[in-house]
């Protein structure tokens, strides 16, 4: 659940829940000077960084999760490209280099607003290490990922898309959605 809009970030007049002339759905909406303040699903973008048969993978050195394995990835800025919040989260969690192929996987999180959207990339070199949201980083061929320590199931997922996909011989874009954890 998210914090209530209480005040306009426009002109510090009291929110309203409404459903502003010309929209179908509850919106904050300030009575003063008509601003609407929309909240929308949060994009989490980032890579699926291989080194030949190995993928890298970072151990979260943040809630939520900590201590767990996931792909590089995080929230995507104001005034960036997909692609670049994909290669920047990248360089920040894992402090790699990659080069991106295709948009690999989006998958939807209704219950906490937020689309996951993971490239498939290539590692340029061997030169990465921990940022500073990762406890450490390696890489990790199919026999030995740590699928039991998997932080997310949307990671967990891509994993399991990657290696079917690659054992067919045939990359293809996959785009789904989770329903709630029981």
């Amino acid at each position: 659940m998210e914090p209530a809009i209480n005040f306009c970030c426009t002109c510090a007049a009291p929110i309203r829940v409404r459903v502003p002339a010309g929209d179908s759905l509850p919106r904050h909406v300030c009575d003063a000077c008509g601003a609407i303040h929309y909240r929308n699903p949060r994009l989490v973008v980032g890579a699926l960084p291989v080194w030949e048969d190995r993928i890298l993978l970072c151990r979260r050195a943040i809630e939520p999760r900590r201590g767990y394995w996931t792909l590089p990835a995080g929230f995507m800025e104001n005034q960036e490209s997909v692609a670049e919040a994909a290669s920047r989260e990248t360089l920040e969690e894992a402090c790699a280099r990659i080069a991106l192929e295709s948009a690999y996987t989006m998958i939807s999180v209704p219950h906490i607003n937020q689309v996951h959207v993971i490239y498939r990339a290539r590692l340029l070199d061997l030169d990465f290490a921990p940022g500073e949201e990762s406890l450490e980083v390696a890489l990790f061929d199919e026999a030995s990922i740590p699928w039991s320590d998997i932080a997310f199931r949307t990671v967990f997922l891509t994993l399991q898309h990657y290696f079917a996909d690659r054992a067919a011989g045939k990359f293809s874009f996959h785009a789904e959605a989770v329903a709630p954890p029981k």
